[in-house]
């Protein structure tokens, strides 16, 4: 049998790589795409590592550099995944620009203009990748389409430049999935915990006594990786689609634990915050 072919947007560093990662615990052969190929600098992990990492995990790893902001890119690689596969099993909208004068105690307008470039690579990019691979699974009558997200969808969360497209993306998942649902397709989107990636394990590693609580609640980037697998295998997945869902407590839903076998808490437990519901209503 061939394995699942699967494609994650921003997988240099950050969630990407342990979804990436997770998913190549599972089989499949996962495309990782970012810009950086080159490791050194302020430059924290490379698209070959990730797929290094892929492979070592018992999937297929292969890197494709990509900007996801260069549209002519993207559909350079999904023509690439359509000459070597001939589908797409699960699509990861993952690549997002984020900069670090967004993610102070600053006010917006005291901010460079270019920290609103989310909505070109995070929620545009995310449009495009969809629209480029949707050919590659329609025919198949099966297919995931994952949007990567937060519950900054719906409170303050660093400010206007990092909310706006949360609560977009959400709302492309659930639009997608009415364009989809006739075709066998799911769409969508997993808001993601505070994450263990690399950057934030050398930051409690800094000073364990001053972070340390962090490891209470946060959740591993594979995590998230686990539960798309557990969605892409789940018979009645379509039930779910046009949902913005709680990673954590799809977690628990599919029985899947964390490192050392913790189960991160939800959003919705620590903060009482949750997705809003889509109306019914259709406008055609």
């Amino acid at each position: 049998m061939s394995r699942p072919v699967a494609v994650v947007t921003g997988a240099s560093r950050g969630a990407g790589v342990g979804i990436a990662h997770a998913l190549g615990m599972h089989g499949c052969t996962v495309y990782v795409t970012g810009r950086t190929v080159e490791s050194g600098g302020s430059a924290a992990g490379t698209i070959g590592e990730t797929a290094a990492k892929v492979t070592a995990a018992g999937g297929e790893g292969i890197a494709v550099q990509v900007d996801h902001g260069d549209d002519e890119q993207v559909a350079a690689l999904f023509d690439q995944v359509a000459r070597d596969h001939g589908r797409i099993d699960i699509l990861v909208n993952n690549a997002a620009v984020i900069r670090d004068e967004m993610m102070g105690r600053t006010k917006f307008w005291e901010e460079p203009i270019n920290v609103i470039d989310t909505l070109d690579v995070g929620l545009r990019s995310s449009y495009v990748a969809t629209v480029y691979a949707a050919p590659l699974m329609v025919p198949n009558g099966t297919g995931l389409v994952v949007f990567t997200s937060s519950s900054g969808a719906v409170h303050y969360a660093f400010g206007p430049a990092y909310g706006v497209p949360k609560a977009g993306t959400d709302k492309m998942a659930a639009d997608m999935a009415y364009d989809f649902r006739d075709v066998g397709i799911a769409a969508v989107s997993i808001w993601m915990g505070s994450l263990l990636t690399d950057r934030v394990r050398g930051i409690i590693a800094s000073n364990p006594a001053k972070f340390g609580h962090i490891l209470d609640t946060a959740e591993t980037p594979e995590l998230t990786g686990h539960v798309i697998w557990a969605l892409h295998a789940d018979p009645d997945v379509m039930a779910l689609s046009g949902q913005t869902l709680i990673g954590a407590e799809l977690a628990v839903k599919y029985g899947i634990t964390d490192e050392d076998g913790r189960q991160p808490p939800s959003y919705r437990d620590l903060f009482d915050v949750h997705p809003p519901a889509q109306c019914a209503h259709v406008m055609r």
